[in-house]
């Protein structure tokens, strides 16, 4: 029986039957053949031999042919896709249980189980055809902040930048060339770093000069005191901001996006160029930009004193901010002034400088906004970031913790208000209409990991309930208790990494971090993909109601690719800073720190330093006043003889012992002094 159900299903691979229907095709007419029938079907599922949909059966694809695609991780530890190559079935779904030793970017053979999540087939990896040694998060890892992932070591060893297998281009450059390390992160994240000849030649070709027919089409804000915000070494200028008091005495503000759509068309090379590589990275002193130069650093970027085409968000507030209205506004804009943050730092402490009126009441405005945000559910995450000096040929001079001022929040407010205005544009009129958007959104957090959390942050002294209705209430006292001690940037980081990730999604289920019901992408397409589409969505919304442009599975595409490309972006990022926190610290061996203990694990205690963030590692061995032992229940480790614990948060002073730059290791010892 069992040779004959499987014989007709490889002969019949894509058939779907009932048991029923399967034995009218097997021409079983006697009623114990139809029970033995059944009996055997319920076998072969438990072997995973055949796959059941609902109450049909068809054959498992794995015993045709293999079924072959590249693992990538969507939230870290928690779950993956394998993209299968040339199959119909498109993405499987991994569990982090069914992973086998697979690492993000692998090229695996799965089989499948009978099990689905969502629309996907969830499937185990049963072997790996061809490592790629990327790890979702490199600056996290070995260390078991969360569900005691402490045996991971192996599958969490990412590999060296000199074991990369050099291809053709690297072949070409010399460990001193400026490209080096770009090319050898790039290589090492799966990311492209260099445009093909066909996207520059398309983007060179591009019209610079702004027609008066396009003039006609839109608002001119020209004349309007319209200004850029931006990091110093910021040369891309996607976004631009103004204030004025209005007639009957409200503020209107202007959000004002670079209209990268103008230029870059769906299905030109520059676009799907775009597509492929989903985001922009910034590296230390670098950018692997997702346009073009002459479109990411000209046409689209929103420089001093010259006209660029934008998409406006021009939102009408009280003095109290209160919404009253706000339309979206194809526009054209004239930057006056291209500020720094501490340009503008500066001037909002001095109550002087140009601009300083508009500047000063965008401020006020900004902390309101932020309130309310506050009061809501928005959790502020502290953002620790590393700003790093280099000299004219890239070495690094000095590397500190970024201060965050008032002008980064006031234009992160100004942003959100933008972003989430864009999201609550799309209103279908009745459940008939189906309009396909891309959102930004963030899930609710696991509770097994938000109880992981209350029992690390307890051993601080911060009470933290995983059961409580507002969670993200708790999330929020916690961070804000934290933020003056020693231990802030490690209680930030891991009640991040407690929750869900952001990703991009046509379902919009809300962003549980900010507090929205309704967040896009819609203020950086010049380095973001999902903005540049969100225009393209919006403006066509706007102009064509529901009529759609995209197809849902081309929505559903670039939302998955695009949520890719940023993680992968973020550990090309992390490991840039990573090199070069190594290459500062490399000639202060034998000097003294202050840190914070960031990771316990069971042969040693990384150390993360105040200074510059620099992480490294003290082996239990190398710790001589007691024998330790690794208490993974309190996040410690508790010498023998003594007594002593040093646990998760603790402020310690370390001594600088070594620096190994090809095993990319820093190594620390206790200072007592």
């Amino acid at each position: 029986m069992k040779k004959m159900i499987l014989n007709y299903f490889k002969q019949h691979p894509n058939v779907v039957l009932k048991s029923k229907e399967l034995q009218k095709r097997l021409k079983l007419s006697v009623e114990h053949e139809y029970n033995n029938l059944k009996t055997v079907l319920n076998s072969l599922l438990k072997k995973g031999s055949l796959l059941r949909e609902g109450k049909r059966f068809r054959l498992n694809p794995a015993l045709v042919d293999k079924l072959i695609g590249k693992l990538y991780f969507i939230h870290d530890n928690d779950f993956g896709y394998v993209h299968l190559k040339n199959n119909n079935l498109g993405k499987i779904f991994i569990s982090i249980n069914n992973m086998s030793d697979a690492n993000d970017g692998d090229t695996v053979e799965v089989t499948l189980l009978n099990k689905k999540r969502g629309k996907h087939r969830e499937g185990k990896i049963v072997s790996i055809i061809k490592k790629q040694y990327l790890k979702s998060d490199l600056k996290y890892k070995n260390k078991p902040y969360l569900n005691n992932q402490a045996n991971s070591l192996s599958r969490n060893k990412p590999k060296l930048l000199d074991d990369i297998i050099e291809d053709k281009e690297i072949k070409k450059l010399n460990k001193k060339d400026e490209d080096y390390e770009v090319a050898m992160i790039a290589k090492r994240c799966e990311l492209d770093y260099k445009f093909h000849k066909a996207v520059i030649s398309e983007s060179e070709n591009l019209m610079t000069e702004i027609s008066e027919d396009e003039i006609a089409k839109r608002l001119d804000l020209r004349k309007k005191n319209i200004f850029t915000i931006d990091p110093q070494t910021a040369k891309d200028f996607d976004d631009a901001v103004s204030i004025e008091e209005i007639d009957n005495g409200n503020y209107l503000i202007g959000i004002h996006i670079a209209d990268v759509s103008h230029y870059v068309r769906r299905n030109s090379s520059v676009y799907n160029e775009a597509l492929n590589r989903g985001t922009s990275v910034y590296l230390v002193g670098k950018v692997i930009p997702m346009l073009p130069e002459k479109l990411s650093n000209n046409i689209c970027s929103l420089k001093p004193l010259e006209d660029r085409l934008t998409f406006s968000v021009l939102v009408e507030l009280t003095h109290d901010c209160k919404i009253v209205k706000h339309q979206i506004k194809k526009t054209i804009i004239n930057s006056k002034k291209r500020f720094t943050y501490e340009d503008v730092q500066n001037i909002l402490d001095k109550g002087k400088g140009k601009f300083v009126n508009e500047l000063t009441k965008l401020n006020e405005i900004a902390k309101v906004l932020r309130a309310q945000r506050t009061r809501t559910g928005s959790i502020n995450f502290i953002s620790n970031d590393v700003e790093f000096k280099l000299d004219n040929d890239g070495n690094i001079l000095d590397a500190r913790v970024k201060e965050i001022l008032d002008s980064h929040k006031l234009i992160e407010e100004l942003m959100l208000l933008a972003n989430k205005i864009i999201a609550s544009a799309i209103k279908p009129n009745s459940r008939k209409q189906n309009y396909d958007f891309i959102y930004r959104v963030h899930d609710r957090p696991d509770i097994d990991k938000a109880t992981e959390f209350a029992k690390f942050v307890n051993t601080l002294g911060y009470k933290f309930d995983p059961y409580a209705k507002n969670l993200a209430k708790e999330f929020q006292k916690v961070i804000q208790l934290a933020e003056k001690t020693e231990e802030k940037a490690l209680v930030n980081d891991i009640a991040i990494r407690s929750m869900a990730k952001a990703v991009y999604s046509n379902i919009n289920i809300g962003h549980y971090g900010l507090g929205f019901k309704n967040y896009t992408h819609f203020t950086s397409p010049i380095r973001r993909f999902p903005d540049l589409v969100v225009h393209m969505l919006i403006n066509n919304y706007i102009n064509n109601g529901y009529k759609p442009i995209f197809k849902q599975k081309e929505i559903i595409d670039i939302c998955e690719r695009s949520s890719i490309q940023e993680r992968k972006a973020i550990n090309a990022e992390r490991l840039s800073i990573k090199l070069k926190q190594i290459e500062y610290m490399k000639n202060k061996i034998g000097e003294i720190f202050e840190g914070v203990v960031s990771g316990i694990i069971y042969f040693g205690v990384f150390i993360e330093l105040k200074l510059n963030l620099a992480e490294g590692l003290i082996r239990l061995s190398d710790i001589k006043d007691d024998y330790y032992e690794y208490d993974s229940n309190n996040f410690s480790i508790v010498g023998v003889r003594k007594g002593r614990r040093i646990r998760l948060g603790d402020k310690v002073k370390v001594r600088l012992k070594s620096v190994n730059l090809k095993r990319e290791e820093i190594n620390f010892e206790l200072s007592e002094n």
